[in-house]
């Protein structure tokens, strides 16, 4: 593991030595650029630019014709706002910046003479993140980003997105770092939470559908991170090697598609490096991939810390620096003006930086609709509480539900529940991602941290107690036990008419976790409760997949993820059947490490920043999750796409032929159980030559009440059906037979069509 064990340990390594590197003097005293030469002052009398009925493209043209060269720049470089006692310290020089909004992640400033807004940054992906410190924002969040994949409702997401970019507005904001979607290579990534899954067409889909949610209230949403930042471990030096037909038929497939469906304004680029150089000034994903290829007009922004040089980065195609604290050195303040001023980067291109950052900014309506500071009194938290509420029910999976265990049975007396702190809140992810409940005390903490040893904590709990949320919904006398005494909890079980544990894996930003267990003891408690009593619900809260030595002694499971401020509600309502649960896994869970591409995490922890450890990614190439089991013929613990019900549903009627350049599928799918349920309907196919025996090609979600049936049509991506040829720079399909597969999970077939499809040849865009 690699989780800094003090707040000096973590600037250290996250800014790269900067203990002591000067800020630039700018942080002291303004909020313009670096060491600016005297730019114009006077306000043009007209703004032609703000004329709405112009497209964006045509926007932007009007402004730059204005901006002076210095303000060109000072649209590319970004500061850290915090006031934190830490920072003030452990930076040479530092100074908050002017305007920055406290706490937040950081702030470009505007230039007001053009109208053009200061961009204020905010982390992340489910909600207004705080950075640690006394009294931190308190909003709603979302459940975790797997959680939301767990959804397969692409509609909800989007939702999701449209309520934390609302919250991230009324707190003053127009920059929200969230569209977290790196592929889930690593089970033991600490970042996983934040993200959409194993497979591409998935992640892309749901992640794509939160960033336009974000964007629809005036706020750019950024693509992260951009890309095989696929562990914590080493993440500022790992260089993952992987060539370019996996590396499109993966992870870029699934930054594509969420580009695509999202249309994000701003892509952050990782910290690890990629095939030999660092994400930040990556020529081939940057400028030929993501601008060339994909047509991206956005910026690239960098992640926090992960820029390391000026004309290199600046004609690798970065846009912008963001956090000036963390790297060191503030590598596009005055040198990037000296790199243009001596032709190491071109005019040319500082234009097309500034043209980036005020395309991403007008094309969602930052300009138009201008945040107007700290508005959170109008936050409606009860709307806002009923939607992350909804993403959680639909986002828990139930994995086991021996004799219909679940839903709780109503003449049940008595309750008791185990661990996790559930008598108060339920856990959150930890890192740039935290966001404190809005119902908490003002430190936002409902439990005294666990891990005082500094970022990525404080080990947070959101205010919504399952145990409170079971008391309101059943007759019986609900209990709780932390479980720290094995013995006393198991005594405790034999009485009792139902258990609940509440088992949790805890993680975050930079760490990953040493192995797939439950940690603390806590499948030894698990055990001793379910041998207990027969009638024992496991309810887990955890960051990614994890090992259940005890699946079969306990009668039933919940995977919950990190369920948001709401999540307690959520959990009672699917324990007592008033939500039937519809979460279908978004990642494989392995019956061990064993079965992994990598059972021992690539990256020796002890390395230093100067380190250049290396990662393969060609071990698996493409075939990621389910992909690599089906390859190796390994039998995971539960397959990707699985889930249960507490009715049944019958999936029939499958033919497909060929449509356009892809294929369209119908089937119907019929709700033959006792309660009304969504199911998800996966189409997977089959092709030959490709990196793994099938993909998931379409997916569908149906709510049914129970008799009901509905005939569902998707259509499969050609990109779906194809190989990247890398010698032509597009892809191709083979012609011949294809096997399209209607099913419950990557292991559950239900019907099988076949469909020639004649060959074909794409463009980069699959067109």
């Amino acid at each position: 593991m690699t989780a800094f064990r003090s707040r000096a340990l973590f600037v250290r390594l996250l800014a790269g030595s900067v203990l002591a590197i000067a800020a630039p003097a700018v942080a002291q005293t303004t909020n313009n650029a670096p060491g600016a030469a005297a730019a114009r002052t006077e306000a043009p009398k007209v703004r032609p630019w703000m004329n709405t009925a112009l497209s964006a493209d045509a926007r932007v043209d009007l402004l730059l014709k204005e901006m002076t060269l210095d303000e060109k720049l000072q649209l590319t470089f970004g500061y850290f706002a915090t006031n934190a006692d830490w920072l003030k310290t452990s930076v040479k020089n530092w100074v908050y910046p002017k305007d920055g909004l406290p706490a937040s992640a950081g702030i470009v400033p505007g230039i007001p003479r053009l109208g053009i807004p200061n961009q204020w940054q905010t982390d992340a992906g489910v909600g207004v993140a705080s950075q640690r410190g006394p009294t931190p924002r308190l909003r709603t969040s979302l459940p975790s980003g797997i959680a939301t994949a767990s959804t397969w409702n692409p509609e909800l997401a989007q939702a999701g997105g449209a309520m934390i970019g609302r919250e991230a507005f009324l707190s003053g904001f127009n920059v929200q770092l969230a569209g977290g979607m790196n592929l889930t290579r690593e089970p033991r990534n600490g970042r996983n939470f934040e993200y959409g899954g194993e497979d591409p067409l998935l992640a892309g889909i749901i992640t794509g559908h939160e960033i336009k949610g974000i964007q629809s209230q005036h706020v750019v949403s950024t693509m992260k991170h951009y890309a095989f930042n696929g562990q914590e471990t080493n993440r500022f030096t790992m260089d993952h090697r992987i060539g370019e037909q996996a590396a499109r038929q993966s992870d870029l497939l699934a930054f594509e598609i969420a580009n695509e469906v999202g249309q994000p304004g701003s892509v952050m680029c990782a910290y690890n490096r990629v095939n030999g150089h660092y994400a930040c000034e990556n020529d081939w994903l940057l400028n030929k991939v993501l601008k060339r290829d994909w047509g991206f007009k956005g910026y690239v922004m960098s992640d926090w810390g992960a820029v390391h040089s000026t004309s290199e980065a600046a004609n690798a195609g970065l846009d912008q620096q963001s956090g000036w604290a963390f790297d060191r050195s503030a590598y596009f303040a005055d040198a990037l003006r000296e790199a243009v001023n001596n032709g190491h980067v071109s005019e040319a291109r500082a234009t097309d930086m500034a043209r980036r950052v005020l395309w991403g900014m007008v094309s969602v309506g930052a300009f138009d609709t201008v945040v107007g500071g700290d508005q959170a009194t109008k936050i409606d938290y009860a709307a806002h509480a009923a939607v992350t509420r909804a993403d959680a029910e639909e986002g828990i999976v139930l994995l086991k539900n021996s004799a219909g265990l679940l839903p709780i049975a109503k003449t049940a007396k008595s309750i008791l529940l185990i661990g996790a702190h559930a008598d108060v809140g339920v856990l959150s992810g930890g890192g740039s991602s935290q966001v404190y409940s809005h119902n908490a005390p003002t430190n936002g903490l409902i439990v005294p941290d666990e891990f005082p040893s500094g970022f990525p904590g404080p080990k947070t709990y959101h205010a919504s107690s399952p145990m409170k949320a079971l008391q309101a919904r059943t007759g019986a006398t609900v209990t709780y036990l932390d479980g720290k005494d094995v013995k006393a909890a198991a005594a405790a079980a034999r009485t009792a008419d139902v258990v609940v544990v509440f088992g949790e894996q805890w993680t975050g930003e930079s760490f990953d976790v040493p192995d797939l267990n439950l940690p603390d003891n806590q499948n030894a408690l698990i055990n001793a409760v379910a041998g207990a009593n027969k009638k024992t619900v496991v309810v887990l809260e955890t960051g990614g997949p994890v090992v259940m030595p005890w699946l079969g002694k306990v009668g039933a499971v919940l995977e919950t993820w990190y369920p948001g401020t709401a999540g307690g509600e959520a959990i009672a309502r699917v324990l007592t059947g008033e939500v039937n649960p519809s979460g279908h896994l978004p990642a494989t869970f392995p019956a061990s490490l064993a079965q992994t591409p990598r059972p021992k995490l690539e990256g020796d922890p002890k390395l230093d920043r100067d380190a250049h450890p290396m990662g393969n990614y060609d071990i698996e190439g493409a075939a990621v999750g389910y992909k690599w089991f089906d390859k190796t013929g390994a039998k995971p613990l539960f397959p990707f796409g699985y889930g249960l019900s507490y009715t049944n549903f019958a999936m029939t009627g499958l033919t497909a032929a060929p449509a356009g350049k892809g294929i369209k599928a119908d089937f119907t799918v019929q709700n033959t159980g006792a309660v009304q349920g969504k199911a998800v309907a996966q189409v997977y196919v089959s092709g030959a030559g490709w990196e793994a025996p099938k993909r998931l090609g379409a997916f569908r979600k149906v709510d049914l009440a129970p008799g009901k049936s509905q005939t569902v049509s998707v259509t499969i991506d050609p990109r779906l059906l194809a190989t990247f040829d890398v010698a032509s720079g597009g892809w191709k399909i083979a012609g011949g037979d294809y096997k399209v597969m209607l099913a419950t999970s990557a292991a559950d077939i239900v019907q099988t069509a076949t469909v020639r499809v004649a060959a074909q040849t794409l463009d980069v865009k699959g067109r």
